[in-house]
């Protein structure tokens, strides 16, 4: 197991900051998939077999002038004082199809000397755009009014409070630390950071063929990858830079089955080979089934990704003392990203889609075809990989919860390197610091 890094965080999700923000919608994608998956009892239609060595070049457009395209002069409504470079666009996997993926890029202010790291959303069919970047990890949050932003002081690409609030806990060991006498690195806060809206029909990426919004695990992993190829042609300064990725939701699935298909064509490509480092993921598991259609009945109205969160509701424009969650961030997102002025900035919609922009996509995780029961045998292959394997679960996250993740490292054989930390450390990520 040579570079595997398994660490279950019992505290509140605050190196990775992945609250899905649903405690505003009137839906929760992941939570309807699993239970629709727990009473359905269908089977997949996920071919297991193991990849073939023979490698299809995947497609590769030309890229040249389309970084300085992209570009982001500034946004809307931005505050004062940005230090960092930003970019958004699309990136064409088919054109045959006519279907591209669009993407979100924070570079950190010392971008040479961080790594790049990929965020991916589940749902299946949610955004990483207005979630992942707008709502939790990105740089900038937005205001009630939903026209103006400001500066997360915890996102990953500055990291700066969010390190000074480690080391005044006396967490400064938090950077490297020893497990049975061997030494791991933990994840690097401080990042530049990709948000991408996957598969195609997710947010503002896109088909011109219908039937490519029917898809899967196995078409999102695909497609994902050709992104990536494509993208490090457009940024070929980040081409041996190492590579991390990470998400929530059901990109549990995602991002196992992308750097498993990453590390099957380092091996063979003559492509771009992408210097994969780690991953980490938030586990879940479908063990208990009968327990957990109880506890889905007698849980009541509350936010099943962070039990002790507030709601949305018209008592939400005062200030909530609890983890200064604002519960309502999601509906300030959904106003200034439908905003044509921004969509202007973000080389956004330049196709014009039809309907609104939207948070989560329900055509897309009604109709998944392609899904295994269970994506341990991916993470098991991955942490005998010699990459390092990050799996975390927030402890007032109800639906990934420390319990699964338990029984998932259990079965994975790799219980014994879990680590306890048994001193809680609070972050504020969602409020508005003033």
């Amino acid at each position: 197991m040579k570079g595997a890094l398994v660490l279950p965080l019992l505290i509140l999700v605050c190196l990775v900051a992945s609250v899905q923000c649903f405690a505003g919608k009137k839906h929760d994608p992941l939570l309807k998939h699993l239970k629709a998956r727990r009473s359905s009892k269908k089977s997949v239609n996920y071919v297991t077999e193991e990849l073939g060595n023979e490698y299809s070049p995947v497609y590769v457009g030309p890229q040249e002038g389309l970084k300085e395209a992209d570009r982001i002069t500034t946004l809307p409504g931005q505050p004062n004082a940005v230090n960092f470079d930003q970019y958004s666009g699309y990136v064409t996997v088919d054109p045959k199809a006519g279907r591209a993926l669009f993407y979100y890029f924070a570079e950190s202010q010392n971008s040479s000397a961080k790594p790049l790291v990929l965020w991916l959303n589940g749902g299946p069919g949610c955004s990483s755009i207005g979630a992942g970047a707008m709502t939790e990890l990105g740089p900038f949050r937005v205001n009630k009014d939903g026209s103006t932003l400001w500066l997360n002081p915890y996102a990953w690409n500055t990291g700066k409070n969010l390190i000074n609030e480690l080391q005044s806990n006396r967490h400064q060991n938090f950077e490297k630390f020893t497990i049975n006498s061997t030494s791991f690195v933990s994840f690097n806060v401080v990042a530049n950071v990709l948000f991408l809206e996957s598969p195609a029909g997710v947010g503002f990426s896109y088909s011109n063929t219908s039937s490519d919004y029917i898809t899967g695990d196995t078409k999102t992993a695909a497609d994902s990858y050709t992104f990536l190829v494509n993208w490090l042609e457009r940024f070929p300064e980040y081409k041996t830079r190492d590579f991390l990725i990470t998400r929530e939701s059901y990109a549990g699935h995602y991002v196992p089955q992308l750097a498993q298909l990453i590390l099957h064509n380092n091996k063979i490509t003559n492509q771009t080979v992408i210097n994969l480092k780690g991953i980490a993921v938030r586990n879940t598991s479908d063990a208990c089934q009968t327990y957990e259609d109880q506890a889905d009945s007698a849980k009541g109205n509350i936010d099943d990704y962070n039990i002790y969160a507030p709601l949305c509701s018209s008592s939400s424009n005062t200030r909530t003392t609890i983890s200064e969650f604002d519960p309502c961030s999601d509906h300030y997102v959904y106003t200034y990203l439908n905003t044509p002025q921004v969509q202007k900035s973000l080389h956004a919609n330049t196709t014009v889609i039809p309907g609104p922009w939207d948070s989560c996509n329900d055509y897309i995780h009604l109709n998944l075809d392609d899904e295994p029961d269970t994506v341990l045998p991916t993470i098991k292959e991955l942490t005998e990989s010699g990459i390092s394997v990050w799996i975390y679960s927030g402890d007032t996250d109800s639906v990934c919860s420390v319990t699964t993740t338990k029984y998932a490292l259990n079965k994975l054989g790799l219980l014994k390197l879990m680590i306890n930390v048994t001193k809680k450390v609070s972050f504020k990520f969602y409020s508005h610091p003033t």
